[in-house]
């Protein structure tokens, strides 16, 4: 083992220097510490005898996560205040090349979180990010964005694909990167092919370990911890269970429309 395998299974330590609530759901936490991480890659947080989940970096300077409401995990998460401390291990995973002239990022919901360091990093970038509702949006302010959603109560009234395939008529791009709910990135995907672009997608699966020791994160004969998150369409067109399966807590494989339901 080496020295930076050894320095990724240290918790360290984060102190909270600020929390702003980005909407009804969603809080951005801040803090006082560095972690130098490349966009994509993730770190997993760990909150003493609660859980320890990953997360993407949505700021980098200072260091910041972006959470959603939605399980035991963040909400013990929503309750800790400024001054606070919680852990971390990491950065692990490989991220996004985050070297294309021009290029297109598709987000969906809390996947525009994840793809926050990327667009910082890209020099010239479209960014689509798609939402049910105008109050799930945050980051609206900090970015230059075609906005998405569902119900047409803000921007566009249809899906982040149905706009990205408008975009790809009228504009040549070389690349798509791509962070949201899989059946989403499967479409983001697929339409990739169909303009023979490269497509970039950033997989999210229940994790444990995050260095490839459990398994629980397999898609097909990939780790997402490991070898991912971020995979490229190489490795997307061998991936059989990509959009389509996944494995729950117990390890049983089952849909993307099941795990999402019982997530916690």
């Amino acid at each position: 083992m080496n020295n930076m395998e050894k320095e990724q299974k240290v918790h360290k330590k984060l102190t909270i220097k600020q929390i702003i609530n980005e909407n009804y759901k969603t809080k951005t936490f801040f803090f006082n510490e560095k972690i130098d991480i490349k966009p994509g890659q993730f770190i997993m947080l760990w909150l003493p005898a609660i859980d320890e989940k990953p997360f993407t970096l949505s700021y980098k300077k200072p260091a910041a996560v972006t959470v959603e409401l939605k399980g035991n995990f963040t909400k013990e998460l929503f309750k800790l205040k400024k001054g606070d401390n919680l852990f971390y291990r990491g950065p692990f995973g490989d991220g996004f090349t985050a070297s294309a002239k021009k290029a297109v990022v598709v987000a969906g919901g809390m996947g525009l979180a994840g793809v926050s360091l990327l667009i910082e990093n890209l020099k010239k970038s479209k960014v689509i990010f798609g939402a049910k509702q105008k109050r799930d949006l945050f980051f609206k302010n900090r970015f230059d964005m075609d906005i998405c959603t569902d119900d047409g109560s803000i921007g566009y009234k249809g899906f982040a694909t149905d706009k990205l395939r408008k975009l790809l008529k009228e504009e040549k791009y070389d690349i798509i990167y791509t962070c949201g709910p899989e059946i989403m990135m499967k479409k983001v995907f697929d339409i990739a092919e169909k303009y023979k672009i490269k497509c970039e997608a950033s997989l999210e699966r229940f994790m444990r370990c995050g260095i490839g020791i459990c398994g629980s994160c397999a898609c097909g004969d990939k780790l997402v911890c490991k070898d991912g998150p971020v995979f490229n369409s190489d490795n997307l067109r061998k991936m059989n269970d990509f959009g389509r399966y996944t494995r729950l807590k117990n390890g049983r494989k089952a849909s993307l429309q099941e795990y999402h339901k019982g997530r916690s």
